[in-house]
């Protein structure tokens, strides 16, 4: 299938979610109608898929690559699309990543290996990245996990795989950690091979961007697209007032979408959209289960607030 050729992983990423019916089977019709409401923003640089947001961890190889080919016939045309890399073994790694390549994928999102819980050293982290560039050749996303969980990428680790793996082009930041993200920027996007970062901090997505990040890869973009693009090119101009008015409406939504439990935050995000009319259901797979009435009202008045929600649709509810 064709690909967007030398696509630099860059610019405003939204992560798409995965639709499912009442038997938890993928809702195609859905997942269509979702991946050309978020593709029809403006100012997008590509789309994700088979990440967090389509709740990977429970698709099979199968359904993986039935999402990668939906994703290609309905907007690959239109916008580059990245397609996540979830495996605990780097065999796996590689295959996910040859179905990819073959699929039209333009880049890889690579999550890491969660036996790095456990402990990792450099070569770990080098070998697996390495046999996933051996298996496609095209460019890659770190995904930077905060080091106390043990699967983040201590400096010196991700040094080495921006300056041994030519194809790492950008790192999906969520490192936690202001002073460190801050490293990331000034070390990663000044190297000979610069590496783009994709802040993915969005509770404090304004303050992250401020700081310099050539872009946001994010799957509360499923659900605030616009919004989020908006607020990229506000920074991007220098429009400070405007970014602040924009950050103001996103807060509320925020605050919702990554409450405790944190694993929930895909299942709000489908929740927000049936309140916007966009979903016909909020079904997400075991061992997620749906969330309470009482979180759906919260829910419900962070889009009002966010202004997303007009006075007609608020009195019908």
């Amino acid at each position: 299938m064709p690909r967007h050729v030398n696509y630099v992983p860059h610019g405003v990423i939204p992560a798409v979610l995965l639709p499912f019916d009442n038997d938890l089977a993928i809702d195609e019709a859905s997942f269509r109608k979702h991946l050309r409401a978020v593709a029809s923003v403006e100012g997008l640089s590509a789309i994700t898929v088979n990440a967090h947001s389509t709740e990977v961890g429970s698709c099979s190889f199968d359904e993986q690559r039935l999402v990668l080919d939906i994703a290609q016939d309905e907007i690959g045309a239109k916008l580059p699309l990245i397609n996540g890399i979830w495996a605990d073994g780097s065999l796996e790694a590689a295959r996910l990543a040859r179905m990819a390549a073959e699929g039209g994928a333009s880049a890889l999102l690579v999550f890491p290996p969660a036996p790095f819980t456990l402990g990792q050293s450099p070569q770990m982290a080098l070998a697996h990245f390495k046999r996933i560039a051996d298996a496609a050749d095209l460019p890659l996303i770190v995904f930077q996990y905060p080091l106390a969980t043990g699967q983040g990428y201590p400096k010196d680790t991700l040094l080495k795989l921006c300056e041994e793996v030519p194809t790492v082009r950008a790192i999906k930041d969520w490192i936690g950690n202001v002073p460190h993200h801050a490293w990331h920027l000034r070390t990663l996007q000044n190297l000979p091979r610069p590496v783009n970062v994709l802040t993915t901090h969005s509770a404090w997505l304004l303050s992250s961007l401020v700081l310099g990040c050539n872009g946001l890869l994010s799957g509360s973009g499923s659900v605030i697209a616009d919004l989020q693009a908006r607020l990229f090119r506000a920074v991007q101009g220098n429009d400070l007032a405007e970014a602040k008015r924009l950050n103001d409406r996103i807060e509320p939504l925020m605050r919702v979408f990554y409450a405790d439990p944190f694993v929930d935050m895909h299942n709000r995000m489908k929740e927000a959209l049936v309140l916007l009319g966009k979903l016909p259901r909020a079904v997400v797979r075991p061992p997620l289960v749906k969330i309470e009435r009482s979180e759906i009202m919260r829910i419900r008045q962070a889009l009002i607030e966010a202004g997303l929600l007009d006075k007609n649709t608020r009195d019908a509810a």
